[in-house]
């Protein structure tokens, strides 16, 4: 599949502001010629693997796309805003996400502002 072919899928025609799993497998559906179950599949596994490689500890790179980032943030001390009481939030582990270039490019292309 050519990548202008990836960049016709009717992504304006969803109803909801949000691209869902659930859109996805019905776009491979369509667009692609799976069928439902191997849409739905197909869609689950991806998720399940990037989620899989980050609670592992590593990152993931799609090229073209971004980079999903493991970052363990410190222990600090936080504030309850309703109380003005300090309260300690405890160390964590977070996923960033961080934009390919090429990605960048054609968020700015696509959805640059008319003056």
């Amino acid at each position: 599949m050519k990548q202008e072919d990836i960049m016709d899928f009717a992504v304006e025609s969803l109803e909801t502001p949000a691209l869902t799993k659930a859109q996805l497998a019905e776009l491979l559906f369509e667009q692609i010629g799976l069928n439902k179950r191997e849409s739905k599949d197909m869609i689950d596994a991806f998720f399940d693997l990037i989620a899989g490689s980050l609670v592992e500890g590593k990152d993931v790179k799609i090229s073209g796309f971004g980079n999903f980032q493991i970052r363990t943030k410190a222990p600090r001390p936080g504030r309850n805003p309703r109380t003005g009481e300090a309260i300690p939030i405890q160390a964590r582990r977070v996923v960033t996400f961080h934009a390919s270039h090429k990605l960048k490019e054609q968020i700015q292309g696509e959805g640059a502002l008319e003056e």
